[in-house]
Protein backbone atom coordinates (compact mmCIF):
# COMPACT_ATOMS: atom_id res chain seq x y z
CA UNK A 1 0.00 0.00 0.00
CA UNK A 2 2.91 2.53 0.90
CA UNK A 3 4.61 1.78 -2.25
CA UNK A 4 1.68 2.62 -4.29
CA UNK A 5 0.71 5.45 -2.91
CA UNK A 6 4.39 6.56 -2.30
CA UNK A 7 4.36 8.56 -5.76
CA UNK A 8 1.79 10.55 -4.52
CA UNK A 9 2.67 11.69 -1.36
CA UNK A 10 0.52 9.47 0.64
CA UNK A 11 -2.65 10.87 -0.08
CA UNK A 12 -5.85 10.09 1.84
CA UNK A 13 -7.46 9.02 -1.64
CA UNK A 14 -4.07 6.85 -2.83
CA UNK A 15 -3.72 5.45 0.10
CA UNK A 16 -7.55 4.01 0.35
CA UNK A 17 -7.73 2.98 -3.05
CA UNK A 18 -4.16 1.19 -2.90
CA UNK A 19 -5.46 -0.45 0.12
CA UNK A 20 -8.66 -1.72 -1.29
CA UNK A 21 -6.90 -3.30 -4.02
CA UNK A 22 -4.60 -4.92 -1.93
CA UNK A 23 -7.87 -5.67 0.39
CA UNK A 24 -9.14 -7.45 -2.18
CA UNK A 25 -6.43 -9.66 -3.38
CA UNK A 26 -5.67 -10.86 0.12
CA UNK A 27 -9.15 -11.70 0.96
CA UNK A 28 -9.70 -13.82 -2.38
CA UNK A 29 -5.92 -15.58 -1.21
CA UNK A 30 -7.28 -15.99 2.05
CA UNK A 31 -10.45 -17.38 0.54
CA UNK A 32 -8.53 -20.07 -1.33
CA UNK A 33 -6.82 -21.16 1.65
CA UNK A 34 -9.55 -21.78 3.65
CA UNK A 35 -11.98 -23.01 0.36
CA UNK A 36 -8.80 -26.12 0.20
CA UNK A 37 -8.48 -26.61 3.77
CA UNK A 38 -12.32 -27.25 4.30
CA UNK A 39 -11.65 -29.66 7.28
CA UNK A 40 -8.96 -27.79 8.93
CA UNK A 41 -10.70 -24.34 8.79
CA UNK A 42 -13.59 -24.46 11.55
CA UNK A 43 -11.46 -22.18 14.14
CA UNK A 44 -10.38 -19.96 11.57
CA UNK A 45 -13.88 -19.41 10.77
CA UNK A 46 -14.24 -18.05 14.10
CA UNK A 47 -11.17 -16.14 14.66
CA UNK A 48 -12.26 -14.09 10.76
CA UNK A 49 -15.47 -13.50 12.35
CA UNK A 50 -13.75 -11.46 15.47
CA UNK A 51 -14.51 -13.55 18.67
CA UNK A 52 -13.30 -11.99 21.67
CA UNK A 53 -13.62 -15.12 23.88
CA UNK A 54 -10.60 -16.00 25.93
CA UNK A 55 -8.83 -18.93 27.83
CA UNK A 56 -6.85 -16.76 30.55
CA UNK A 57 -5.69 -13.25 31.11
CA UNK A 58 -2.32 -14.02 28.62
CA UNK A 59 -3.71 -11.83 26.07
CA UNK A 60 -4.27 -8.78 27.97
CA UNK A 61 -1.04 -9.05 29.98
CA UNK A 62 0.85 -9.36 26.40
CA UNK A 63 -0.75 -6.05 25.44
CA UNK A 64 -0.05 -3.85 28.33
CA UNK A 65 3.45 -3.14 27.25
CA UNK A 66 2.58 -2.45 23.71
CA UNK A 67 -0.02 -0.80 24.60
CA UNK A 68 2.15 1.49 26.76
CA UNK A 69 4.81 2.07 24.37
CA UNK A 70 2.03 2.75 20.93
CA UNK A 71 0.59 5.57 23.33
CA UNK A 72 3.80 7.22 23.99
CA UNK A 73 4.89 6.84 20.35
CA UNK A 74 1.61 8.44 19.81
CA UNK A 75 1.78 11.46 22.04
CA UNK A 76 5.61 11.88 21.12
CA UNK A 77 4.24 12.47 17.10
CA UNK A 78 1.33 14.64 18.28
CA UNK A 79 2.46 18.31 17.05
CA UNK A 80 3.88 16.77 13.85
CA UNK A 81 0.30 15.24 13.43
CA UNK A 82 -1.44 18.30 14.36
CA UNK A 83 0.22 20.24 11.81
CA UNK A 84 -0.94 18.09 8.98
CA UNK A 85 -3.98 19.73 9.34
CA UNK A 86 -2.12 22.30 7.61
CA UNK A 87 -1.46 21.72 4.14
CA UNK A 88 2.16 19.95 3.29
CA UNK A 89 3.45 22.92 2.21
CA UNK A 90 2.74 25.08 5.44
CA UNK A 91 4.02 21.73 7.59
CA UNK A 92 6.85 21.78 5.78
CA UNK A 93 7.31 25.43 6.11
CA UNK A 94 7.32 24.69 10.30
CA UNK A 95 9.96 22.31 10.36
CA UNK A 96 7.85 19.03 9.74
CA UNK A 97 8.54 16.29 7.36
CA UNK A 98 4.56 15.34 6.54
CA UNK A 99 5.65 12.03 4.38
CA UNK A 100 7.91 11.12 7.71
CA UNK A 101 5.05 11.88 9.73
CA UNK A 102 2.44 10.41 8.20
CA UNK A 103 4.96 7.05 7.63
CA UNK A 104 5.97 7.47 11.41
CA UNK A 105 1.87 7.34 12.08
CA UNK A 106 0.67 4.61 10.03
CA UNK A 107 3.86 2.70 12.03
CA UNK A 108 2.05 3.21 14.98
CA UNK A 109 -1.32 2.06 13.89
CA UNK A 110 -0.42 -1.13 11.80
CA UNK A 111 1.84 -2.26 14.94
CA UNK A 112 -1.28 -2.14 17.06
CA UNK A 113 -3.97 -3.12 14.55
CA UNK A 114 -1.70 -6.18 13.91
CA UNK A 115 -1.91 -7.16 17.49
CA UNK A 116 -5.34 -7.01 17.81
CA UNK A 117 -6.10 -9.23 14.53
CA UNK A 118 -3.59 -11.78 15.69
CA UNK A 119 -5.28 -12.37 19.21
CA UNK A 120 -8.76 -11.70 18.76
CA UNK A 121 -9.57 -11.91 14.74
CA UNK A 122 -11.06 -8.55 12.66
CA UNK A 123 -12.93 -6.10 14.34
CA UNK A 124 -14.43 -3.79 12.19
CA UNK A 125 -15.35 -0.27 12.23
CA UNK A 126 -14.38 0.77 16.21
CA UNK A 127 -10.99 2.50 14.75
CA UNK A 128 -12.71 4.44 12.46
CA UNK A 129 -15.92 4.97 14.56
CA UNK A 130 -14.64 6.11 17.88
CA UNK A 131 -12.07 9.11 16.78
CA UNK A 132 -15.63 10.38 14.73
CA UNK A 133 -17.57 9.95 17.52
CA UNK A 134 -15.54 11.93 20.12
CA UNK A 135 -15.21 14.64 17.36
CA UNK A 136 -18.67 14.94 17.27
CA UNK A 137 -18.87 15.11 20.97
CA UNK A 138 -16.74 17.87 21.91
CA UNK A 139 -13.08 16.82 21.39
CA UNK A 140 -12.27 19.19 18.83
CA UNK A 141 -8.34 19.22 19.36
CA UNK A 142 -5.64 16.57 18.19
CA UNK A 143 -4.78 15.83 22.02
CA UNK A 144 -8.57 15.83 23.35
CA UNK A 145 -9.36 13.34 20.47
CA UNK A 146 -5.95 10.90 21.28
CA UNK A 147 -7.12 11.02 25.08
CA UNK A 148 -10.64 10.17 24.41
CA UNK A 149 -10.63 8.04 21.58
CA UNK A 150 -9.12 4.78 23.02
CA UNK A 151 -11.44 5.47 25.53
CA UNK A 152 -14.48 5.52 23.35
CA UNK A 153 -13.42 2.55 21.27
CA UNK A 154 -13.11 0.27 24.73
CA UNK A 155 -16.55 1.46 25.62
CA UNK A 156 -17.67 1.01 21.96
CA UNK A 157 -16.32 -2.76 21.59
CA UNK A 158 -17.54 -3.91 25.90
CA UNK A 159 -20.91 -2.57 24.57
CA UNK A 160 -21.28 -4.72 21.87
CA UNK A 161 -19.47 -7.52 23.87
CA UNK A 162 -22.33 -7.42 26.19
CA UNK A 163 -24.88 -6.98 23.34
CA UNK A 164 -24.61 -9.92 21.84
CA UNK A 165 -24.07 -12.35 25.03
CA UNK A 166 -28.23 -11.49 26.19
CA UNK A 167 -29.39 -11.23 22.67
CA UNK A 168 -31.75 -14.01 22.29
CA UNK A 169 -29.81 -16.18 19.50
CA UNK A 170 -29.33 -20.02 19.36
CA UNK A 171 -25.43 -18.78 19.70
CA UNK A 172 -23.62 -15.95 20.18
CA UNK A 173 -22.87 -13.33 17.57
CA UNK A 174 -19.03 -12.85 17.36
CA UNK A 175 -18.38 -8.86 18.72
CA UNK A 176 -16.18 -8.44 15.45
CA UNK A 177 -19.23 -9.10 13.17
CA UNK A 178 -21.45 -7.24 15.65
CA UNK A 179 -19.33 -4.14 15.32
CA UNK A 180 -19.45 -4.18 11.35
CA UNK A 181 -23.26 -4.46 11.55
CA UNK A 182 -23.76 -1.58 14.08
CA UNK A 183 -20.68 0.67 13.09
CA UNK A 184 -21.39 0.83 9.15
CA UNK A 185 -24.64 2.33 9.44
CA UNK A 186 -22.65 4.58 11.74
CA UNK A 187 -20.43 5.28 9.13
CA UNK A 188 -23.33 6.71 6.41
CA UNK A 189 -23.97 9.16 8.74
CA UNK A 190 -20.61 10.46 9.83
CA UNK A 191 -19.50 10.38 6.00
CA UNK A 192 -21.47 13.82 5.42
CA UNK A 193 -18.99 15.18 8.48
CA UNK A 194 -15.57 14.00 7.22
CA UNK A 195 -13.56 16.62 6.01
CA UNK A 196 -12.05 15.92 2.25
CA UNK A 197 -9.79 17.11 -0.17
CA UNK A 198 -10.54 17.52 -3.72
CA UNK A 199 -8.92 14.72 -5.89
CA UNK A 200 -5.47 15.39 -7.30
CA UNK A 201 -5.06 11.62 -8.01
CA UNK A 202 -7.18 11.87 -11.45
CA UNK A 203 -7.01 8.63 -13.52
CA UNK A 204 -5.17 6.04 -11.43
CA UNK A 205 -3.62 4.83 -14.45
CA UNK A 206 -1.66 6.77 -17.23
CA UNK A 207 -3.52 8.41 -20.36
CA UNK A 208 -2.72 6.02 -23.23
CA UNK A 209 -3.09 7.36 -27.18
CA UNK A 210 -6.62 6.83 -28.85
CA UNK A 211 -7.13 4.58 -31.10
CA UNK A 212 -10.02 3.24 -33.90
CA UNK A 213 -11.94 1.00 -31.70
CA UNK A 214 -13.49 -1.47 -34.09
CA UNK A 215 -10.65 -3.32 -35.13
CA UNK A 216 -9.53 -3.98 -32.06
CA UNK A 217 -13.05 -5.20 -30.95
CA UNK A 218 -13.14 -7.55 -33.77
CA UNK A 219 -9.78 -8.90 -33.04
CA UNK A 220 -11.32 -8.99 -29.28
CA UNK A 221 -14.30 -11.07 -30.56
CA UNK A 222 -11.76 -13.63 -32.65
CA UNK A 223 -9.69 -14.14 -29.66
CA UNK A 224 -12.94 -15.06 -27.57
CA UNK A 225 -14.06 -17.48 -29.83
CA UNK A 226 -11.21 -19.11 -30.41
CA UNK A 227 -11.03 -19.26 -26.41
CA UNK A 228 -14.63 -20.93 -25.71
CA UNK A 229 -13.75 -23.24 -28.31
CA UNK A 230 -10.46 -24.61 -26.61
CA UNK A 231 -12.18 -24.35 -23.40
CA UNK A 232 -14.70 -26.68 -24.67
CA UNK A 233 -12.69 -28.91 -26.29
CA UNK A 234 -8.99 -28.91 -24.44
CA UNK A 235 -8.86 -30.71 -21.00
CA UNK A 236 -6.66 -32.73 -18.49
CA UNK A 237 -7.23 -35.81 -17.10
CA UNK A 238 -5.99 -39.13 -15.26
CA UNK A 239 -4.44 -40.17 -19.13
CA UNK A 240 -2.88 -36.25 -19.20
CA UNK A 241 -3.78 -33.45 -21.96
CA UNK A 242 -6.59 -34.67 -24.11
CA UNK A 243 -8.03 -32.72 -27.68
CA UNK A 244 -12.07 -34.04 -27.25
CA UNK A 245 -12.86 -35.78 -30.76
CA UNK A 246 -16.57 -34.81 -32.33
CA UNK A 247 -17.31 -37.92 -30.59
CA UNK A 248 -16.71 -37.17 -27.09
CA UNK A 249 -18.24 -33.36 -27.05
CA UNK A 250 -21.22 -35.27 -27.07
CA UNK A 251 -20.92 -36.67 -23.48
CA UNK A 252 -18.48 -33.51 -22.31
CA UNK A 253 -20.94 -30.71 -23.79
CA UNK A 254 -23.30 -30.97 -21.01
CA UNK A 255 -20.65 -30.66 -18.12
CA UNK A 256 -18.35 -28.43 -19.90
CA UNK A 257 -20.42 -25.92 -21.68
CA UNK A 258 -22.68 -24.75 -18.89
CA UNK A 259 -19.79 -23.76 -16.88
CA UNK A 260 -18.24 -21.83 -20.01
CA UNK A 261 -21.33 -19.75 -20.46
CA UNK A 262 -22.18 -18.70 -17.01
CA UNK A 263 -18.20 -17.20 -16.89
CA UNK A 264 -18.09 -15.84 -20.38
CA UNK A 265 -21.31 -14.31 -19.55
CA UNK A 266 -20.93 -13.45 -15.80
CA UNK A 267 -17.34 -11.65 -17.36
CA UNK A 268 -18.96 -10.09 -19.76
CA UNK A 269 -21.75 -8.29 -17.50
CA UNK A 270 -19.59 -7.16 -14.75
CA UNK A 271 -17.36 -5.41 -17.40
CA UNK A 272 -19.57 -3.60 -18.74
CA UNK A 273 -21.12 -2.73 -15.23
CA UNK A 274 -18.00 -1.50 -14.24
CA UNK A 275 -17.96 1.11 -17.37
CA UNK A 276 -20.97 2.25 -16.51
CA UNK A 277 -19.91 2.67 -12.89
CA UNK A 278 -17.04 4.40 -13.44
CA UNK A 279 -17.97 7.08 -16.30
CA UNK A 280 -21.22 7.63 -14.14
CA UNK A 281 -19.56 8.60 -10.51
CA UNK A 282 -16.64 9.61 -12.05
CA UNK A 283 -14.49 7.48 -10.48
CA UNK A 284 -11.43 5.38 -11.77
CA UNK A 285 -11.90 3.11 -9.21
CA UNK A 286 -15.41 2.65 -8.97
CA UNK A 287 -16.23 -1.13 -9.66
CA UNK A 288 -19.00 -3.49 -7.90
CA UNK A 289 -16.42 -5.33 -5.58
CA UNK A 290 -15.04 -1.79 -4.30
CA UNK A 291 -18.32 0.40 -4.12
CA UNK A 292 -19.99 -2.74 -2.06
CA UNK A 293 -22.69 -3.57 -4.95
CA UNK A 294 -21.53 -7.07 -5.29
CA UNK A 295 -21.26 -7.30 -1.22
CA UNK A 296 -25.00 -6.10 -0.73
CA UNK A 297 -26.45 -8.63 -3.75
CA UNK A 298 -24.69 -11.23 -1.49
CA UNK A 299 -25.61 -9.99 1.63
CA UNK A 300 -29.05 -10.25 0.28
CA UNK A 301 -28.65 -13.56 -0.75
CA UNK A 302 -26.54 -14.46 2.71
CA UNK A 303 -29.83 -13.50 4.84
CA UNK A 304 -32.19 -15.88 2.44
CA UNK A 305 -30.06 -18.26 3.56
CA UNK A 306 -30.79 -17.61 7.17
CA UNK A 307 -34.29 -16.88 6.60
CA UNK A 308 -35.37 -19.87 4.95
CA UNK A 309 -34.53 -23.35 4.32
CA UNK A 310 -36.11 -23.41 0.74
CA UNK A 311 -33.67 -21.47 -1.03
CA UNK A 312 -34.70 -21.68 -4.72
CA UNK A 313 -33.37 -19.47 -8.08
CA UNK A 314 -36.15 -17.19 -8.28
CA UNK A 315 -35.93 -16.41 -4.28
CA UNK A 316 -31.99 -16.19 -4.91
CA UNK A 317 -32.54 -13.67 -7.74
CA UNK A 318 -34.97 -11.35 -5.91
CA UNK A 319 -32.90 -10.95 -2.80
CA UNK A 320 -29.73 -10.25 -4.75
CA UNK A 321 -31.04 -7.66 -6.55
CA UNK A 322 -32.84 -6.11 -3.24
CA UNK A 323 -29.17 -6.27 -1.59
CA UNK A 324 -27.69 -4.83 -4.60
CA UNK A 325 -30.56 -1.88 -4.78
CA UNK A 326 -30.02 -0.63 -1.30
CA UNK A 327 -26.49 -0.81 -1.24
CA UNK A 328 -26.71 0.96 -4.56
CA UNK A 329 -29.12 3.52 -2.47
CA UNK A 330 -26.94 3.66 0.48
CA UNK A 331 -23.74 4.61 -1.87
CA UNK A 332 -24.67 6.71 -4.16
CA UNK A 333 -26.43 9.19 -2.88
CA UNK A 334 -22.89 10.08 -0.94
CA UNK A 335 -21.46 10.11 -4.31
CA UNK A 336 -23.93 12.58 -5.68
CA UNK A 337 -23.32 15.14 -3.03
CA UNK A 338 -19.51 15.17 -3.02
CA UNK A 339 -18.85 13.99 -6.56
CA UNK A 340 -15.58 15.48 -6.11
CA UNK A 341 -14.59 13.00 -2.97
CA UNK A 342 -13.91 9.97 -3.92
CA UNK A 343 -12.75 9.06 -0.56
CA UNK A 344 -16.43 9.52 0.59
CA UNK A 345 -17.80 7.03 -2.22
CA UNK A 346 -15.34 4.34 -1.39
CA UNK A 347 -15.92 4.54 1.99
CA UNK A 348 -19.15 3.58 1.68
CA UNK A 349 -18.84 0.67 -0.63
CA UNK A 350 -16.39 -0.35 2.55
CA UNK A 351 -19.44 0.04 5.02
CA UNK A 352 -21.54 -2.21 2.35
CA UNK A 353 -18.73 -4.91 1.55
CA UNK A 354 -17.31 -4.96 5.10
CA UNK A 355 -20.90 -6.57 6.32
CA UNK A 356 -21.42 -8.42 4.24
CA UNK A 357 -18.22 -10.18 4.40
CA UNK A 358 -19.09 -10.51 8.50
CA UNK A 359 -22.07 -11.86 7.52
CA UNK A 360 -20.21 -14.22 5.82
CA UNK A 361 -17.90 -15.02 8.52
CA UNK A 362 -20.52 -15.75 10.47
CA UNK A 363 -22.54 -17.81 8.36
CA UNK A 364 -18.77 -19.98 7.68
CA UNK A 365 -18.38 -20.01 11.61
CA UNK A 366 -21.91 -21.36 12.07
CA UNK A 367 -22.19 -25.21 10.86
CA UNK A 368 -24.84 -25.16 8.72
CA UNK A 369 -25.25 -28.06 6.93
CA UNK A 370 -25.68 -26.10 3.34
CA UNK A 371 -21.73 -24.74 4.07
CA UNK A 372 -19.86 -26.31 1.11
CA UNK A 373 -22.37 -24.85 -0.98
CA UNK A 374 -21.99 -21.53 0.23
CA UNK A 375 -17.81 -21.40 0.52
CA UNK A 376 -18.23 -22.58 -3.28
CA UNK A 377 -20.49 -20.07 -4.41
CA UNK A 378 -18.46 -17.48 -1.85
CA UNK A 379 -15.06 -18.12 -3.75
CA UNK A 380 -17.11 -17.59 -7.23
CA UNK A 381 -16.99 -21.27 -8.19
CA UNK A 382 -19.11 -22.11 -11.57
CA UNK A 383 -18.70 -25.91 -9.92
CA UNK A 384 -22.55 -26.15 -10.00
CA UNK A 385 -23.72 -24.06 -12.89
CA UNK A 386 -26.53 -25.53 -14.73
CA UNK A 387 -28.21 -25.27 -17.50
CA UNK A 388 -30.70 -22.95 -16.45
CA UNK A 389 -28.27 -20.69 -14.43
CA UNK A 390 -26.37 -20.45 -17.97
CA UNK A 391 -29.79 -19.57 -19.54
CA UNK A 392 -30.52 -17.03 -17.10
CA UNK A 393 -26.84 -15.13 -17.51
CA UNK A 394 -26.60 -15.46 -21.33
CA UNK A 395 -30.22 -13.58 -21.49
CA UNK A 396 -29.31 -10.84 -19.24
CA UNK A 397 -26.02 -10.44 -20.81
CA UNK A 398 -27.58 -10.14 -24.09
CA UNK A 399 -30.51 -8.03 -22.80
CA UNK A 400 -27.69 -5.60 -21.07
CA UNK A 401 -25.50 -5.42 -24.65
CA UNK A 402 -28.42 -4.25 -26.50
CA UNK A 403 -29.47 -1.56 -24.27
CA UNK A 404 -25.96 -0.43 -23.14
CA UNK A 405 -25.44 1.36 -26.40
CA UNK A 406 -28.64 3.25 -26.31
CA UNK A 407 -26.57 5.13 -22.91
CA UNK A 408 -23.78 6.26 -24.89
CA UNK A 409 -24.24 9.60 -24.90
CA UNK A 410 -24.57 9.77 -21.19
CA UNK A 411 -21.88 8.25 -20.92
CA UNK A 412 -19.99 10.60 -22.80
CA UNK A 413 -21.60 13.66 -21.10
CA UNK A 414 -21.28 12.51 -17.95
CA UNK A 415 -17.60 12.07 -16.88
CA UNK A 416 -17.49 15.76 -17.67
CA UNK A 417 -19.35 16.46 -14.37
CA UNK A 418 -22.98 17.31 -12.89
CA UNK A 419 -23.18 21.31 -14.16
CA UNK A 420 -21.79 20.71 -17.67
CA UNK A 421 -24.43 17.04 -17.86
CA UNK A 422 -26.96 19.79 -16.83
CA UNK A 423 -26.24 22.19 -18.94
CA UNK A 424 -25.64 19.67 -21.88
CA UNK A 425 -29.43 18.96 -21.25
CA UNK A 426 -28.90 15.50 -19.59
CA UNK A 427 -32.00 14.87 -16.56
CA UNK A 428 -29.58 13.51 -14.30
CA UNK A 429 -31.94 11.86 -11.86
CA UNK A 430 -33.24 10.13 -14.98
CA UNK A 431 -30.35 8.90 -16.66
CA UNK A 432 -28.89 7.53 -13.09
CA UNK A 433 -32.16 5.99 -12.34
CA UNK A 434 -31.56 4.35 -15.18
CA UNK A 435 -27.87 3.29 -14.84
CA UNK A 436 -28.24 2.15 -11.46
CA UNK A 437 -31.27 -0.15 -12.88
CA UNK A 438 -28.56 -1.34 -15.35
CA UNK A 439 -25.89 -1.87 -13.02
CA UNK A 440 -27.83 -3.60 -10.48
CA UNK A 441 -29.68 -6.33 -12.56
CA UNK A 442 -26.29 -7.69 -14.23
CA UNK A 443 -24.46 -7.55 -10.66
CA UNK A 444 -27.08 -9.56 -9.18
CA UNK A 445 -27.30 -12.32 -11.86
CA UNK A 446 -23.76 -12.42 -12.12
CA UNK A 447 -22.93 -12.43 -8.20
CA UNK A 448 -25.77 -15.04 -8.14
CA UNK A 449 -24.22 -17.44 -10.79
CA UNK A 450 -19.90 -16.99 -10.04
CA UNK A 451 -20.03 -15.52 -6.69
CA UNK A 452 -18.67 -11.84 -5.09
CA UNK A 453 -15.59 -12.50 -5.69
CA UNK A 454 -13.63 -11.20 -8.80
CA UNK A 455 -11.70 -8.16 -9.88
CA UNK A 456 -13.64 -7.78 -13.66
CA UNK A 457 -15.25 -4.95 -12.94
CA UNK A 458 -12.28 -3.03 -11.88
CA UNK A 459 -10.06 -4.51 -14.44
CA UNK A 460 -11.80 -4.50 -17.49
CA UNK A 461 -12.56 -0.94 -18.32
CA UNK A 462 -9.01 0.05 -17.60
CA UNK A 463 -7.77 -2.77 -19.76
CA UNK A 464 -10.04 -1.47 -22.62
CA UNK A 465 -8.66 2.12 -21.65
CA UNK A 466 -5.35 0.75 -22.20
CA UNK A 467 -6.18 -0.63 -25.33
CA UNK A 468 -6.51 2.71 -26.54
CA UNK A 469 -11.01 2.58 -26.82
CA UNK A 470 -11.75 6.30 -24.59
CA UNK A 471 -14.94 6.79 -26.39
CA UNK A 472 -18.18 5.20 -24.08
CA UNK A 473 -19.18 2.81 -26.70
CA UNK A 474 -16.25 0.93 -27.90
CA UNK A 475 -14.84 0.81 -24.61
CA UNK A 476 -18.25 -0.37 -23.35
CA UNK A 477 -18.23 -3.81 -25.94
CA UNK A 478 -13.99 -3.74 -25.36
CA UNK A 479 -14.92 -4.33 -21.70
CA UNK A 480 -17.63 -6.75 -21.97
CA UNK A 481 -15.49 -9.00 -24.49
CA UNK A 482 -12.29 -8.22 -22.49
CA UNK A 483 -14.38 -9.56 -18.85
CA UNK A 484 -15.92 -12.87 -20.56
CA UNK A 485 -12.13 -13.69 -21.70
CA UNK A 486 -10.93 -13.05 -18.07
CA UNK A 487 -13.29 -15.41 -16.68
CA UNK A 488 -13.75 -17.79 -19.21
CA UNK A 489 -9.78 -18.37 -18.89
CA UNK A 490 -9.73 -18.49 -15.22
CA UNK A 491 -12.24 -21.14 -15.08
CA UNK A 492 -10.27 -23.31 -17.72
CA UNK A 493 -7.06 -22.63 -15.68
CA UNK A 494 -8.93 -23.35 -12.38
CA UNK A 495 -10.01 -26.71 -13.88
CA UNK A 496 -6.65 -28.08 -15.17
CA UNK A 497 -4.01 -26.24 -12.79
CA UNK A 498 -4.02 -28.49 -9.98
CA UNK A 499 -6.36 -31.48 -11.75
CA UNK A 500 -8.21 -33.18 -10.26
CA UNK A 501 -8.94 -30.58 -7.54
CA UNK A 502 -10.46 -27.20 -9.26
CA UNK A 503 -9.27 -23.33 -8.33
CA UNK A 504 -13.03 -21.42 -8.36
CA UNK A 505 -12.64 -19.05 -10.88
CA UNK A 506 -13.76 -15.53 -9.11
CA UNK A 507 -10.51 -16.43 -6.77
CA UNK A 508 -7.92 -17.02 -9.55
CA UNK A 509 -9.57 -14.05 -11.67
CA UNK A 510 -8.91 -11.75 -8.41
CA UNK A 511 -5.69 -13.85 -7.25
CA UNK A 512 -3.86 -13.11 -10.91
CA UNK A 513 -6.01 -9.52 -11.63
CA UNK A 514 -5.38 -7.74 -7.90
CA UNK A 515 -1.01 -7.91 -8.30
CA UNK A 516 -1.52 -7.41 -12.09
CA UNK A 517 -3.98 -3.74 -11.08
CA UNK A 518 -1.00 -3.31 -8.73
CA UNK A 519 1.49 -3.37 -11.30
CA UNK A 520 -0.66 -1.48 -13.29
CA UNK A 521 -0.83 1.65 -9.99
CA UNK A 522 2.79 1.14 -9.80
CA UNK A 523 3.42 2.61 -13.68
CA UNK A 524 0.41 5.45 -12.98
CA UNK A 525 1.65 6.23 -9.86
CA UNK A 526 3.88 9.20 -11.32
Amino acid sequence: VLALARGRSFSPVAIIISGLVVSLTCSSASALLMAANREYSEELFIWQSGSLIQNGDAVVLGFAPWLAMAGIAAFLLLRPLRLLDLSDEGAESLGTKSVVTRLAGMTVAVALSSMVVAAVGVISFVALAAPALVRLAGARTLRQRMIWAPLAGAMLLWLTDRLVQVLPFTSEIPAGVATAFLSAPLLFLLLPKLRTSPDRDGAMLSSVRRRSGWPCLLLGLVAMALLLCAALVIGRGAAGWHVASAAELADLLPLRAPRIVVAVCAGMMLGVVGTLMQRMTGNPMAAPEVLGISGGASLGILLLFVATSDVNRPAMIAAGLVGALVSLAMVSPTGRRQPIAPDRLLLSGVAVATMASAFSAVMLASGDPRLDTLIGWLSGSTYRATAADATIAAVTATALLAIVPLTSRWLEILPLGEAASRGLGLGLFRVRVVLLVLISVPTTIATLVIGPLSFVGLMAPHLARMLGLQRALPQLFASAMLGGIMLVSADWAGRMLIFPWQIPAGLLAALVGGPYFMVLMWKGRQ
